[in-house]
């Protein structure tokens, strides 16, 4: 068994540079959690693992073969070439001008271009065909991110019981964000999703926005999170991404570290140290941030020289004019901010705009008493968690966006509303005047948490519930008919004398629709009944809950025995319809009335009037109001119908109410006692 990792990007970068191929480690927290999770495989020595991802910059094509022999005996990696002008529309457009602010709930920034969706159907088709070429039978297969969102079902088409699991890094927004995107679009998408097995997300509440899309925009409610979709079950299930926890806080302990954060302290004296480190992007916060430092100045005064805010904003995306534009706005508030508060002796933000390294990275962590951390979405967010993992004396006090995924695990920490930048102010003041006592306790309780549920523990759990529902499909697959099953049952049928076949129709002969009215027998249907009923020796029987008239016109003149309203009027071939037993329905008046009252309340639900039943159907009704009508109508019905000779029925999408006594079994016993069949 081998896993078999997907992302967007592999944990190197490949350039070419005066004709040499240079590898550059990759930045980012989905590269940097893989690649702790695949290290510690490696120790292991119990999974073997191949990587497959975009090679990073433009390689000529001369340099493929050294490329691939290099990343896979350097990293298990399989590189993926893709020209400029597809990433230039698929990563820079597609992906990051409308996949990225509109699920981080910015759709003002999200642009909807009919090219950019092309390129990103084309290089999720490329990452295809890439993967087919290694990816063998018995591997598991492991989706990240939203650039491969459509992945799932190009694979499935090839592979049909290979183990798929998907997992998305970012926010899924809610139902009335996601709704922005084009009708096909945002359909394909979910479509395409759902041909994993499972589907993982970093929240409870990112799983419950993509569920309930999925019910609003495809009709399709779940059990748990589980969904019937193409003839299989999809969970879906929330698995917070952790840290490395035991790297960070070892690396915290090291003397080169230790020296580093002293150095840093050295330059800022005895100032308290505020830490605000993210890439450049609009969801960060970074200018809120910002705005409510300088409101904190403003109200406390007797702070001024006693701290500074250390920003390092990390380059991303300088293609990307609004994020130029944005990075305008931050060096010009924070002049604005040094010029108004600042002195000779004390500026009150350091300001860099660079990459780190990731020792240089955990020395900041280590050295600053406060970690500001305020994106206005975000799915998790990394930083917060190493934060809290290089705190090796357990000192120092996390602010966090409540906006954030790690909110749900980092409960202790103190939680504003990024939007609020009078919240930010109040939270740097609480931050600075809280007791040593109270910031080891919080932190104790962060630490244990994070340190129990590590990237290793995230990453397993994953895996093993994508193992487990692998298990459960072969399970079900043993109850199914077999080849040489189906074979021996044709061979018996066609060596026996006397023969009775029972057919359901609604969702066996025909699928469900809309409207009873549209699920009428196409040819197909009606020439292998026909066929069927002039089989020598054979007695076919048609079991509906339409009504006897419906039946009469599609198939009367069939030679076969028709069965109406799920048992109540029977015909036998040759004969006349006739009731299985004397039967009245003087209850239908009062609860026909009734069944109006909730059409009213639910558009698009209809009643389907019968002899001695009534059917009320919702599928064509909003899918979470129709949940909430249902239980409604459900409730009331029990109540009124507790002294009366009814049975409620609850089907797919419809509730059925008939008289006591009469089903479709009953029918069916009938008819095989009328005849001895072998």
């Amino acid at each position: 068994m081998r896993l078999v990792i997907v992302s967007n990007r592999l944990p190197f970068t490949v350039q070419e540079k005066e004709g040499k191929i240079e590898f550059e480690q990759s930045s980012g927290g989905l590269v940097t959690g893989i690649s702790a999770y695949l290290d510690h495989l490696k120790t292991l020595n119990t999974m073997e693992y191949v990587w497959i991802g975009w090679s990073g910059g433009s390689v000529k094509e001369r340099h493929y073969d050294e490329v691939r022999k290099r990343a896979f005996s350097e990293y298990n990696s399989y590189p993926i070439f893709i020209s400029e002008r597809s990433m230039e529309n698929f990563y820079y457009g597609f992906c990051n001008k409308t996949i990225w602010p509109l699920f981080h709930c910015f759709p003002t920034y999200a642009v909807y271009d009919e090219d950019f969706w092309d390129y990103y159907k084309k290089v999720n088709e490329i990452f295809c065909k890439s993967i087919i070429e290694i990816l063998r039978e018995d591997d598991i297969l492991w989706i990240h991110d939203y650039h491969l969102m459509l992945l799932p079902k190009l694979i499935r088409e090839i592979y049909t019981d290979l183990p798929i699991g998907f997992f998305l890094h970012i926010p899924f927004p809610p139902f009335e964000i996601y709704h922005l995107l084009p009708k096909k679009w945002r359909t394909e998408i979910l479509e395409c999703i759902l041909m994993a097995n499972l589907v993982g997300f970093h929240t409870n509440d990112y799983a419950q926005n993509f569920l309930r899309c999925v019910l609003r925009l495809l009709g399709l409610g779940h059990d748990l999170g589980n969904i019937s979709f193409s003839n299989r079950t999809v969970k879906v299930d929330a698995f917070p991404m952790g840290i490395y926890y035991r790297k960070f806080f070892e690396t915290a302990n090291s003397a080169k570290v230790q020296k580093e954060k002293e150095n840093i302290k050295k330059i800022f004296k005895s100032a308290k140290i505020v830490l605000s480190v993210d890439r450049l992007d609009y969801t960060k916060g970074i200018i809120n941030r910002l705005q409510g430092f300088e409101l904190f100045l403003e109200k406390n005064p007797q702070w001024h020289g006693k701290i500074v805010l250390l920003l390092i904003v990390v380059p991303s995306r300088t293609g990307v004019e609004s994020y130029q534009r944005m990075k305008n706005k931050i060096d010009e508030l924070v002049g604005k901010i040094n010029g108004k508060f600042g002195s000779i002796e004390w500026l009150p933000i350091y300001y860099q705009y660079k990459h780190l390294s990731y020792e240089n990275l955990v020395s900041l962590y280590a050295a600053s008493g406060i970690a500001l951390v305020t994106p206005l979405r975000d799915g998790m967010n990394l930083i917060a968690k190493e934060y809290i993992a290089t705190r090796t004396d357990k000192t120092g006090v996390l602010i966090l966006s409540e906006m954030a995924g790690a909110v749900k695990e980092l409960a202790e920490a103190i939680i504003v509303n990024p939007n609020h930048k009078e919240e930010i102010a109040q939270a740097l003041k609480e931050a600075l005047e809280m007791s040593v006592e109270e910031q080891k306790m919080r932190n104790d309780i962060m630490q244990k948490r994070l340190s129990n549920y590590d990237v290793v523990h995230w990453a397993d759990d994953f895996i093993n519930e994508l193992m487990k529902l692998k298990e459960q499909r072969i399970n079900f697959a043993r109850k199914l008919l077999s080849s040489s099953e189906k074979i021996r049952i044709i061979k018996e049928f066609k060596n026996t004398n006397s023969k009775l076949i029972l057919l359901d129709y609604d969702g066996t002969l025909v699928s469900f629709k809309d409207h009873p009215e549209k699920a009428s027998p196409d040819e197909n249907i009606i020439k292998i009944l026909r066929i069927l009923s002039e089989t020598k020796g054979t007695d076919v029987v048609l079991i509906s809950g339409r009504d006897r008239n419906t039946l009469q016109n599609w198939f009367g003149d069939i030679n076969i025995s028709l069965v109406a309203e799920h048992g109540f009027w029977i015909k036998e071939k040759g004969g006349d319809w006739q009731l299985i037993k004397p039967l009245t329905a003087d209850w239908k008046p009062k609860l026909l009335s009734f069944l109006k009252l909730y059409t009213d309340r639910l558009p698009g639900s209809f009643i389907e009037e019968k002899e001695f039943s009534l059917a009320w159907h919702y599928r064509k009704a909003d899918p979470e109001l129709s949940s909430i009508r249902v239980k409604e109508l459900m409730d009331d019905l029990i109540s009124l119908t507790a002294n009366i000779d009814v049975q409620i029925l609850q089907g797919n999408k419809v509730i059925e109410i008939r008289s006591l006594g009469i089903n479709k079994g009953t029918a069916a016993a009938y008819f095989i006692s009328k005849n001895k069949y072998d």
